[in-house]
């Protein structure tokens, strides 16, 4: 299966966000929940099983100057095994121009046993611009062992790299039989800030690290034995805020 969906948000000139475009084909649906504080919000519909193998599927993402979007998912996105084919592929890009805001908080991806998944992030915000990204990952359904996945992510702030990292889980990740990827734990979320109004860069949760990112950046990671444990680490600074690192 091939799909694709694409998101342009821009100002309205009275304070407000509208979509000018809202585009997606099965699985990836788009359906937009309503205006909040002044952004928009825009939910992503699973519209079909997957992703699987051999599946092909994009979503990119445009922020306009001045312009708020908030995007969040129905439900968890469930990587599965399928017919032998090519390894599955979502590639998410996104772009957010100065004065504008993006957060991007979807429900985890569940790597099932089986599965060969690769997962590509491209984001690039401007000077001036905010972003709020998160993705959590599940290693196996309850029960199972994890599937083969592979998630590839790029951000950059002001014309420079800020962040760059792959991660690999499964049964043909280097070290997975020997516990050196992730430990004992089965769960990992990652979250990033970039320009304003950024989490502060410390944290008391046992199973979380937050550290400052060159320039206007935070990373934060987060890994346990289960999805609410990093639940329980990485929500909190979704809200927190550090004046030292807001200028």
């Amino acid at each position: 299966m091939r799909a694709e969906a694409r998101i342009v948000a821009e100002a309205d000139g009275r304070g407000g966000t509208r979509l000018a475009v809202l585009r997606g084909e099965s699985p990836l649906l788009l359906r937009r929940t309503g205006p909040r504080a002044g952004g928009m919000t825009v939910h992503l519909v699973g519209g079909a099983a997957g992703p699987l193998r051999g599946d092909e599927l994009r979503l990119d993402i445009e922020v306009g100057p001045g312009a708020a979007l908030e995007m969040l998912s129905v439900a968890a996105q469930l990587a599965l095994p399928g017919r032998p084919a090519p390894a599955s592929r979502m590639t998410v890009t996104a772009s957010v121009a100065a004065g504008g805001t993006l957060r991007w908080l979807p429900e985890p991806l569940i790597a099932a046993s089986g599965c060969d998944h690769v997962a590509i992030t491209r984001v690039t915000v401007a000077e001036g611009g905010s972003l709020l990204w998160r993705d959590d990952l599940v290693c196996g359904r309850h029960g199972e062992g994890s599937g083969d996945m592979l998630q590839d992510s790029l951000f950059r702030y002001a014309g420079s790299t800020v962040h760059r990292h792959e991660l690999a889980v499964g049964p043909r990740a280097p070290g997975w039989d020997g516990a050196a990827v992730l430990g004992e734990g089965r769960a990992i979320g990652t979250l990033v800030a970039l320009g304003s109004g950024l989490p502060a860069p410390d944290a008391t949760n046992p199973h979380a690290a937050v550290m400052p990112l060159a320039g206007h950046g935070v990373l934060a990671t987060a890994v346990g034995p289960d999805i609410r444990d990093v639940h329980a680490a990485l929500g909190p600074l979704c809200h927190r805020r550090s004046p030292a690192l807001a200028a």
